[in-house]
């Protein structure tokens, strides 16, 4: 894939770069591997200025930064200010809790025969963060806040159609005053990936994306002894009871399954609907589907842009019609939306069964797969039969469904009453095939920490007294 900002609302192709040489990538480790023995030696205080003075500068481009990222993916601009003011809020946080994440943890020195025991988190090294598109700066981020307060070193593997917000990222740190080299962008080809996470001086790696791409970054770190955090593919369940409140349900899936043109690892795509509302919650559904206003990114009034690449709407073309092949029904959409660019109309699919790929597989867009069940109980089964768990929804009113729910669900993130979505107080991640590890909090701090055990004994003198009182004893 050509490293280009392609516009996805008109399929214009705006800007190309070439991909770095060898030559440049193994400049760019030789620096970041210089530039980490200084900055692990900086203070948490001096990390955390920089962590606020990079939110300074980010809410200073806010407007630059959010019509860049519509353009390179075709999220809406709302959106995209709004992904941009998360990033500021991210970089805050660690700014103010970074450093009480990074405390000594003391232990039971006593227990241990010690005088003094404890844990410390130290940075591990330089890590690269091999990111996806669909939130260009927010996927990145989550890595670069707590990893660089942590005193670690990034190198971004940015994705191939979204290089110009890539870039913009080293940009930010150098502005923000972080020392030169503590994070910068690599503009490769994924050919180019192997080469860099082989190399001695990277130690880790977090990716985001796809399947496939965690299972080839796994390899090649497994065969390198490397430490990985992956966030891989969702199939999120969003399970409705009869106790919900059905209009704010309804209103809630809309945006859970459409958030960002459809395109999200932590969107609503399964929708189990008990049979008591089926048809009620279907009606409501299909009817906020068809409302949303589809078109031009840029637009104020635009709820739904494109699809980010021409490839990825024939890819949901192909779902869509396979489902409705093998006997499911289009309640609304179903349709590529007849202008220029990668459009696709917000789509509800029932009647959706397992040998439809629409069940079992990721669908990356505005298509919401629908199917009735008898209870909460078949509605967990159909949930965990999916080879993923990275979100999971429920609404209901009914304390007991609840807690089933959540002692129940695969998946590593539970939300009653609400959609999945990311903090910075919250851990992030998922299991199954949906990726191990986690992202914020101090959990994703720690990520890429060493835990490094501290055991002081007594100082050589008290040690002699204590041997001579054990010696006179016996």
């Amino acid at each position: 894939m050509a490293i280009a900002t392609i516009n996805p609302a008109t399929g214009e192709t705006l800007q190309t770069f070439d991909p770095l040489t060898d030559e440049a990538v193994e400049e760019k480790v030789a620096r970041a591997a210089a530039a980490f023995e200084g900055y692990r030696l900086t203070t948490a205080q001096q990390r955390a200025g920089w962590l606020r003075a990079a939110a300074d500068v980010l809410d200073g481009d806010a407007k630059r930064v959010a019509e860049l990222m519509t353009t390179e993916m075709g999220k809406t601009l709302a959106s995209a200010q709004a992904e941009v003011g998360k990033c500021a809020k991210a970089l805050r946080y660690y700014a103010e809790h970074g450093e009480d994440m990074l405390q000594p943890q003391p232990a039971d020195a006593s227990a241990v025969g010690a005088v003094e025991a404890y844990v410390v988190h130290q940075p591990l090294g330089v890590v690269l963060a091999v990111m996806p598109w669909n939130f260009p700066l927010w996927q990145a981020m989550r890595f670069a806040a707590p990893a660089l307060m942590a005193g670690n070193v990034g190198l971004l593997k940015h994705a191939s159609n979204v290089p110009q917000t890539a870039l913009y990222l080293e940009e930010l740190f150098r502005r923000a005053g972080f020392p030169d080299d503590v994070f910068q962008t690599l503009l490769i080809g994924s050919g180019q990936v192997e080469a860099v996470l082989r190399d001695d001086r990277v130690v880790a790696a977090t990716l985001t994306g796809s399947n496939a791409a965690g299972q080839a970054v796994a390899t090649v770190a497994g065969d390198a002894l490397k430490k990985t955090v992956l966030e891989l593919g969702g199939s999120d369940p969003f399970i409705v009871m009869p106790s919900a409140d059905l209009e704010r349900a309804a209103e809630v899936a809309v945006t859970a399954r459409c958030q960002n043109n459809g395109q999200s690892c932590i969107a609503a795509k399964r929708f189990f609907v008990h049979r008591d509302v089926a048809e009620e919650f279907t009606r409501l559904f299909a009817e906020k589907m068809a409302a949303l206003t589809v078109g031009d990114p840029m637009a104020e009034d635009t709820q739904v842009g494109p699809l980010a690449t021409e490839s990825g709407r024939e890819d949901v073309e192909r779902y869509v019609a396979d489902a409705v092949d093998k006997g499911a029904t289009v309640v609304t959409g179903g349709k590529r939306v007849d202008r220029p660019g990668w459009f696709y109309e917000p789509t509800l699919v029932s009647g959706v069964t397992p040998e439809m790929g629409i069940w079992s597989e990721e669908v990356f867009g505005p298509v919401a797969a629908l199917h009735v069940v008898a209870d909460l109980d078949e509605a967990i089964r159909l949930a965990n039969e999916h080879v993923y768990g990275l979100g999971s929804n429920l609404w209901s009113e009914d304390q007991g469904e609840r807690l089933r729910f959540i002692r129940d669900i695969q998946s590593g993130m539970a939300f009653v009453n609400g959609m999945t979505t990311s903090y910075p107080e919250l851990p992030f991640g998922g299991v199954k095939q949906s990726g191990y590890g986690r992202e914020l909090t101090e959990l994703g701090m720690y990520e890429f920490c060493n835990a490094k055990t501290v055991w002081i004994g007594a100082p050589s003198s008290e040690q002699a007294d204590r041997s001579t009182a054990g010696a006179a004893a016996e």
